[in-house]
């Protein structure tokens, strides 16, 4: 038997990073709490998840440098916690999962629409540009005119980009008799979402339909792959509206088998991240 701890991989066979992971970890034992946390407990948890000390190491210094962590020192040992960046992106996770979730039953049938013309050498800026929109929930129906469901907030995104005199926001409504299901076809990759959503589904059902999650010693790393692997796939999530969505459309299946195993390892994963981090008070916190 070859017990080498392998690397997490995720639905779809995809390995999960080493920072996902670590924003996963975060969300689930940081946040909220007002914490920093030992290095030496982090490698621990992350050793878990097979993930060498070497590579824990390499994440937590690219983190801080990139201003997604801070370091605190008490005594001989470093800690990590938060940075008001990371607070907002692990904020933004929450409110994804446990209130905007990954079904749209409350469209109110309204679209923000965003145009723009760049000069044809702005490469890297309509690179950005589209990226950080794909991010938003957006989906192109023509060349430079983009969707998204409901009202979005772009402002941030121009402004941060530098592109308020090339885009053109509007919130619009689709004219009787427009064809939103092709629409939504054209503009977004549903057949790779859905594939996501169902290998998630498939890779997790057993586990929920099972009286117990198994080994209490595997509880902390079950919740964390979970919560890791569920919040990469609502983050490319539109949250296009449920009616104009195939009637197999996979997203409510794989929620509930999400909060089915969520409810059935995050209280013995609460109690083993007790017992494993060493944490001191952040002296950042209010």
């Amino acid at each position: 038997m070859n017990d080498t701890p392998q690397p997490p991989v995720g639905a779809n066979g995809q390995s999960l990073r080493p920072q996902s992971l670590m924003f996963g970890f975060l969300g689930s034992c940081v946040l909220g709490q007002n914490i920093c946390v030992f290095s030496g407990s982090i490698i621990d948890v992350f050793a878990r998840h097979g993930v060498s000390e070497q590579a824990t190491r390499s994440t937590l210094t690219r983190m801080v440098n990139r201003q997604l962590l801070r370091r605190q020192r008490h005594g001989r040992r470093m800690y990590f916690g938060l940075s008001p960046r990371s607070r907002e992106i692990l904020e933004d996770g929450k409110e994804r999962i446990w209130k905007m979730g990954a079904v749209n039953e409350s469209w109110d049938g309204t679209w923000t629409l965003l145009g723009f013309s760049l000069p044809e050498s702005w490469q890297r800026q309509r690179h950005d540009l589209r990226s950080k929109l794909v991010w938003a929930g957006f989906g192109p129906v023509l060349s430079g005119l983009w969707i998204a469901p409901g009202e979005v907030d772009v402002h941030e995104i121009v402004a941060e980009l530098g592109l308020e005199a090339h885009v053109k926001v509007f919130r619009a409504q689709a004219y009787p008799g427009t064809d939103i299901e092709e629409m939504i076809r054209d503009a977004y990759d549903l057949e790779e979402l859905a594939a996501q959503y169902r290998a998630f589904h498939d890779e997790w059902a057993s586990l929920a339909s099972t009286s117990s999650p198994g080994e209490p010693a595997d509880s902390l790393v079950l919740q964390l792959r979970l919560e890791t692997q569920w919040l990469r796939i609502i983050r490319t999530d539109p949250r296009l509206p449920v009616q104009h969505l195939p009637e197999d459309w996979p997203a409510g299946p794989a929620q509930r088998v999400f909060h089915q195993v969520h409810d059935k390892v995050s209280g013995p994963a609460r109690e083993m991240a007790d017992r494993m981090l060493d944490t001191v008070p952040d002296e950042t916190a209010s």
